[in-house]
């Protein structure tokens, strides 16, 4: 066998892989699509086992759920939520990651170490704290309660520093020759050549803030209050067993993402590209 013939044999080899690991991970998604439209009976039947719903597609499993569940609360708070998150984020971080990479001050590499050491304990470890901050602040069923866990981000401000390094520091000296003070050498030199790093950051802090759900269940326990992923978890508790109207609330939670990554599709592979991190 010829190089060609074994370089296209790998190749096809790679390729029918893929399309294996893609079916096995869409697969999930088209059932629940699917078992959204089904009545209840063709959702649990296993002999006959129905693959399509049998006696037509039944849109009322999602009037019912909206009905029954404020869905447009649950979008509201959710996209306020995560609104405030990425804008939180990327402001905390980006002015503290040029701080770490560009200035020099004291206990630079000891308050730097502190960031990194956030970054490798498990988040679960400060639900406690922000709990009590929260519940001592009179802040429970807020806005405030919810964007709390994203008012500063680890990886955020660790992001940004690696990106301000990566700049050349003649950038900063031209502009301090033109007489730019600190202000706006960080302002109109330095902040926007890292925008890939700011998008990077936002499509990360939205993605975990949009899927977030012990943090909304604990906070905010009403209702009217909490967000799309602690509405689902509610969900399944109002209809048990009623798969059909489960999957029509997950298929209605899921969408504003969908949108979301056909709208900045080309921005978030560019973000995981650049960040070099995986979800």
């Amino acid at each position: 066998m010829g190089w060609h013939a074994k370089q296209k044999l790998t190749a096809g080899i790679i390729h029918l892989l893929l399309i294996l690991g893609s079916i096995a991970m869409i697969t999930p998604f088209v059932w629940m699509i699917l078992t959204a439209f089904k009545t209840k009976t063709e959702a649990i039947s296993v002999d006959p086992f129905y693959i399509l719903p049998e006696n037509g597609w039944h849109f009322e499993n999602f009037i019912d759920v909206w009905n029954s569940y404020n869905f447009l609360f649950l979008y509201k708070n959710t996209l306020i939520m995560i609104a405030l998150r990425v804008l939180c984020a990327c402001l905390t971080a980006t002015l503290a990651g040029y701080a770490f990479g560009r200035l020099r001050f004291p206990g630079k590499n000891f308050f730097f170490a502190l960031v990194m050491i956030q970054m490798m304990v498990p988040s679960q470890i400060f639900i406690i704290p922000q709990y009590l901050i929260v519940s001592r602040l009179h802040l429970m069923n807020t806005q405030f309660a919810l964007v709390l866990p994203g008012l500063v981000t680890a990886f955020g401000t660790y992001l940004c520093k690696q990106s301000y390094q990566s700049l050349p520091r003649s950038l900063e000296e031209a502009a301090e020759i033109d007489g730019c003070n600190i202000g706006q050498r960080f302002l109109f030199v330095m902040l926007p050549l890292t925008r890939s790093s700011l998008v990077s950051l936002g499509i990360f802090t939205a993605l975990f803030a949009y899927k977030d759900l012990m943090w909304p269940l604990l906070v905010c326990p009403q209702p009217a209050a909490t967000t799309l992923t602690a509405g689902l978890a509610r969900l399944q508790g109002q209809f048990v067993n009623n798969y059909p109207q489960i999957m029509a609330g997950a298929v209605m939670a899921v969408v504003p993402m969908i949108v979301l990554y056909l709208i900045f599709q080309k921005q978030f592979v560019e973000g995981i590209a650049t960040s070099g991190g995986k979800l």
